[in-house]
């Protein structure tokens, strides 16, 4: 705890794996730091019951006592990384602070997929519609032709789609499609 504050991260430590759970709330940015061996569940059991819960948490694996399989195992479980005891302080830290980066940048990926969702909910059916077959490469006159309806009334749409979903292009158009699929 005391080299993880001297660094300048805040630590919050929790006396075993149930203590975490009852005082965790979803959403809370950080990073967890487990060791293998700890009292009642163990670090590997915490983060197998935390992709069941489809809580993603950065976590860093330690241990003194590991081997390929148990890194794998946490790996596979969700473990950013796995650190074996003794470790070097700098290592830590720079896994910490690299666990740390990709969850917010995780947070602002889910943050922007869900404005883009936000935008695609006032779209009406038929500018879905439009959007779909614009975004796949499809002219105005195809999309026309498959609707039964004009050319001008695929502009209009077209349009109002952009508008509503503040894209400057069609490129950013396409990427907010695929943003959101993803």
């Amino acid at each position: 705890q005391w080299l993880i504050e001297s660094a300048g991260f805040r630590v919050e430590s929790f006396t075993s794996a149930n203590h975490f759970l009852q005082t965790h709330y979803p959403g809370r940015l950080g990073c967890l730091l487990l060791d293998v061996r700890m009292p009642g569940m163990t670090g590997i059991e915490l983060l197998e019951h935390l992709r069941q819960k489809n809580m993603e948490i950065p976590t860093i694996m330690i241990t003194g006592h590991g081997d390929v399989p148990m890194a794998v195992r946490a790996m596979q479980y969700g473990a950013t990384d796995f650190i074996e005891k003794p470790f070097n302080d700098e290592m830590l830290l720079e896994s910490i602070q690299r666990a740390l980066d990709n969850a917010q940048k995780q947070r602002d990926r889910s943050a922007g997929r869900a404005n883009i969702a936000a935008r695609l909910a006032n779209l009406t059916p038929r500018e879905h519609e439009v959007m779909e077959m614009v975004t796949e490469g499809r002219s105005n006159k195809e999309i026309a032709n498959n609707l039964g309806v004009s050319a001008k009334t695929i502009e209009a749409h077209r349009a109002h789609v952009m508008e509503k979903m503040q894209a400057g292009s069609l490129a950013e158009l396409v990427r907010m499609a695929i943003m959101v699929q993803a």
